[in-house]
């Protein structure tokens, strides 16, 4: 399929419009769309194809541990030993398809994973804005463009208002690139085609409308994906960790086995016995299901933190987040409720409090007496300097809805309040220019223009405006400004701050004739409104366990510093006589800092006024210090510093599509408790990954010692490959799985951050291991020995006993896995209901290779008496005695200390 308008870029906007057959301001209609889905398709790319069914169970087989089954069944094969020759092959199978059905469960999840995060777009169809999934967008529609948003399709732009794109991912300029609507030579590249927009570039500035022109693999973004075929697997630092972890034990393996072999032949032991058992030993080293169990447990704790409201999106964000030290959050929307109502309307003589009752204006304190023409200009100037949307609402047209910046959805609110009309407002006053609101600058401007002439308005921070205004509004009257009337505004602004409003200044020019390009100088100030956000309410209890965990909180905010410091007090971010906070405008450039300065800055927990970059900056001062950040961000201008943070965090409510494709992690509700619950859960889910990873290699390294020492000691009665292959597929896979889906214990937020350099396993959990380890092997020698010595029972029998000691001490070995501080009889793991099914599992299965004749004979096993059964059992509970009571030694002696 080609490009539905051949390069649209060297035609005029109206012949683009023409041959696409759309609408200029109305777009397509919605049933026009629903053609076009059909003739053009989806706009996304062909998925990057799974690998098919047949390919994932193939893949099972290749691994080491496969490849030395496959060297014993060939071995057994050349010795005619055609039982076991099968039985291995059946193994091999067996394996394989336990390795395949977990690797499609955990496909299946994270393919669950990836529908919740879906890209939404706004477009113009029949004349209204509606948002609708980026994949329902067709040649022909029209987009609106705003700052932050991520370009969702190809398209030719129609209008632009000092419209700014990042286009580096696509041509690697670093630059923004400025657009306009002029047609350009056919011949022009990419990069010069500055009437055009692409799919996967982003809004950094500015406005417009673009026509999209190309979606799907017709775009320029598509057609540089079709040329990858594939893409190589991301490796984890979780699967770097389980890599050289399996090499450890791989080496521990080889010394055994070498001892092993030495020791076997100056025995004089067959060369088939030596094999096998070299065999046994390289089976018993190497835990299979380690990686499978990992992405299980990881897939399915991100399945559980999406509906937490925390959208993963990157799984090494789940290890990097239970490292995390410090949380750099914003205010508005995260720590309050991002519900702004206006509160406080002060003029230059009088001040008034409002609140809107049954939909109409109500002074709640004063009234306005001279000041009627100061309130009138700041209404109107709050409506037309506006980007809210008003959307009729068609089940109760009383209750329209809005869309939009919250605080000029607030300001539209307020003036319908009031009695005014909104809608023709904005028909008699034509907007004709607009300066977007920049974080640096801090004000927003439109110029409007009326039968009378030109009427310019401006609201933002009181600091800005103030410095663009010549003159001041007093009821009919309008004098000029001098720097003692802009100090007793600001003082006048510093008093509503504290208060815990967010104040914004209004100001206006009134003209026959006003330069569009120069509209936002010699202002008359009309007056301030101050807007309430209240904190939320669960902001505290979240505040405190991240205390509790170590974790440090910092507000960054573009507020004013008194307001950021009243909001930081009642979140309980600061105590009440706290007056530490730091302003972008004092704070150094970050070459410039000295260390006193960097101390100061790690010791602040309130930025205000600070800028994007600023942020970036801070970030930098803790991440150089040590510190694990975790970041939250909502606009365009946060995408760097989202970036550099060790964990992004973006607001899936009000952030902008370039935050949400920058962050790690979105957050479907915008609030900081998620945050603090999504850590939690994501020092959980680690926890959980140590706890099978120790699990597991306990269980193996009591294998390799059991093999090595029956196999110098009494070689008929050590353990066969078979028969540890059995114990890795039951005992292994299934209690670690069900560890790996635990919820872990209650004092995760008890205890400080962990350090990310360290190995999953340190050395002292190694110590740990060994003990473990020990007291397996001990109970299983322990078993043999017993019916040898005292019960002169035969080799094969003793094979048995240990086989069944071994199964048994294993599953048993699960309770030993909950955390020092637990009770021994309720903790995290007696809770867990997956290692109760586990253990039925595999205790069902334990007895029913006992009980069917053709899997006895094919694991060397043989019926025993009862007498025997209940002496394995009682033996193989010693290693959970032995290591429980360890633990309550452990726990007294730090109780003693404590």
């Amino acid at each position: 399929m080609k490009y539905p308008v051949h390069h649209p870029y060297s035609l005029a906007a109206e012949d683009v419009v023409l041959q696409l057959q759309t609408h200029i301001n109305n777009g397509i209609t919605q049933n026009e769309a629903n053609k076009r889905v059909k003739t053009y398709g989806l706009n996304i790319y062909k998925a990057q194809k799974q690998k098919n069914l047949w390919w994932v169970m193939l893949m099972q087989f290749k691994s080491p541990i496969v490849y030395l089954l496959i060297f014993g069944a060939g071995v057994s094969l050349y010795f005619k030993d055609i039982l076991e020759t099968i039985a291995i092959m059946v193994v091999i199978v067996i394996n394989a398809l336990i390795g395949f059905f977990m690797e499609v469960q955990a496909r299946s999840s994270m393919n669950a994973l990836k529908e919740m995060d879906v890209m939404m777009a706004n477009v113009i169809r029949d004349g209204k804005t509606r948002s609708v999934p980026s994949q329902e967008l067709v040649p022909g529609d029209l987009v609106p463009l705003e700052a932050g948003n991520m370009i969702p399709a190809d398209g030719r732009l129609v209008t632009v208002n000092r419209l700014q794109c990042d286009e580096s991912s696509l041509t690697g300029e670093s630059l923004p690139a400025d657009k306009n609507i002029d047609p350009v030579a056919d011949d022009t590249v990419v990069g010069d085609q500055k009437n055009m927009v692409f799919k996967g570039t982003s809004v950094i500035n500015g406005n417009g409308k673009m026509i999209i022109t190309g979606t799907a693999a017709q775009t320029q973004l598509g057609t540089i994906t079709s040329l990858v075929e594939s893409s190589a697997d991301t490796v984890t630092p979780l699967d770097k960790k389980l890599n050289k972890l399996s090499r450890k034990l791989i080496w521990i393996t080889l010394g055994m086995t070498a001892i092993f072999a030495i020791t076997g032949f100056l025995q004089g032991k067959s060369l088939l016995m030596i094999i096998e058992t070299s065999i046994a030993l390289a089976v018993a080293a190497i835990p299979e299901g380690l990686p499978i169990v990992a992405t299980v447990a990881l897939s399915y704790g991100m399945l559980l933190m999406a509906k937490r409201n925390a959208i993963v999106k990157k799984l090494s964000a789940v290890e990097t987040l239970g490292s995390t030290g410090v949380i750099l959050t914003d205010k508005t929307g995260t720590l309050t409720e991002n519900k702004i109502f206006a509160d406080t309307f002060a003029f230059p003589t009088e001040s008034v409090k409002v609140e809107i009752e049954d939909g109409v204006l109500k002074f709640t304190e004063g009234k306005i007496e001279q000041s009627t023409e100061n309130f009138d200009k700041l209404l109107l100037t709050g409506v037309l300097c506006n980007n809210a949307v008003v959307n009729a609402n068609e089940k109760n047209k009383d209750k329209p809805g809005f869309a939009g910046d919250p605080v000029e959805v607030a300001l539209i609110q307020i003036a319908m309040a009031a009695g005014i009309d909104t809608a023709a407002l904005t028909k008699k006053y034509v907007r004709v220019a607009e300066m977007p609101f920049n974080s640096e600058m801090m004000m927003m401007g439109t110029l409007h223009q009326t039968p009378d002439g030109y009427f310019a308005a401006a609201k933002g921070s009181v600091e800005r405006l103030l410095e663009k205004c010549s003159s001041k509004q007093l009821g009919a009257l309008v004098v000029d400004m001098d720097d003692v009337s802009k100090k007793e505004i600001l003082l006048k602004s510093e008093e509503m701050a504290a208060s815990g409003l967010r104040v914004l200044a209004f100001a206006y020019q009134w003209g026959k004739s006003i330069d569009p390009k120069n509209f936002m100088s010699g202002l008359t100030y009309v007056g301030m409104a101050g807007f309430l956000d209240p904190p939320r309410t669960d902001i505290k209890a979240a505040i405190l366990n991240c205390r509790n965990a170590g974790i440090k909180v910092v507000m960054i905010t573009g507020d004013h510093p008194q307001t950021a410091l009243n909001i930081a007090r009642k979140v309980g971010l600061i105590e009440e006589d706290n007056k530490n906070v730091i302003t972008g405008k004092e704070l150094p450039e970050v070459d410039t800092l000295t260390k006193e300065w960097r101390q100061r800055i790690l010791d602040t927990a309130v930025f205000a006024r600070a800028s994007p970059k600023q942020k970036l900056e801070i970030a930098d001062v803790f991440q150089e210090n040590g510190s694990i950040v975790a970041m939250t961000g909502d606009g365009v201008n946060d995408a760097p510093a989202l970036k550099k943070a060790d964990v992004g965090i973006a607001m899936g409510i009000r952030g902008t599509q370039v935050a949400k494709e920058t962050a790690s992690i979105i957050l479907k509700d915008d609030s900081f408790t998620s945050i603090a619950e999504a850590v939690a859960h994501g020092r959980e889910i680690f926890q959980n990954i140590q706890k099978f990873v120790v699990y597991l290699v306990s269980c193996n390294l009591s294998e390799i010692f059991i093999v090595t020492i029956l196999g110098v000691v009494t070689p008929a009665a050590t353990l066969l490959p078979l028969q540890i292959l059995f114990l890795n597929m039951v005992t292994d896979i299934f209690p670690a799985l069900a560890l790996g889906l635990g919820s872990g214990d209650d004092t995760v937020m008890k205890r400080p951050p962990r350090d990310p350099a360290k190995n999953i396993i340190t050395n002292k959990k190694w110590m740990v291991i060994a003990l473990y380890s020990t007291a397996m092997t001990t109970a299983v020698i322990l078993a043999v020995i017993y019916c040898k010595e005292v019960l002169h029972t035969d080799d094969r029998v003793c094979n048995n006993v240990a086989f069944i000691t071994l199964t048994f001490a294993q599953l048993f070995h699960v309770f030993n896995m909950s955390s020092n501080g637990s009770g021994i009889f309720k903790n995290e793991i007696t809770s867990n209901k997956f290692v109760w099914i586990a253990l039925l599992v595999c205790g069902g299965l334990t007895a029913m290779v006992f009980a069917i004749p053709a899997m006895r004979v094919v694991l060397g096993l043989s019926v025993i008496s009862g007498k025997l059964w209940l002496m394995a059992i009682m033996i193989s509970m010693l290693p959970l005695i032995i290591i429980q009571y360890y633990k309550a030694i452990q726990k007294k002696k730090i109780d003693n200390t404590n």
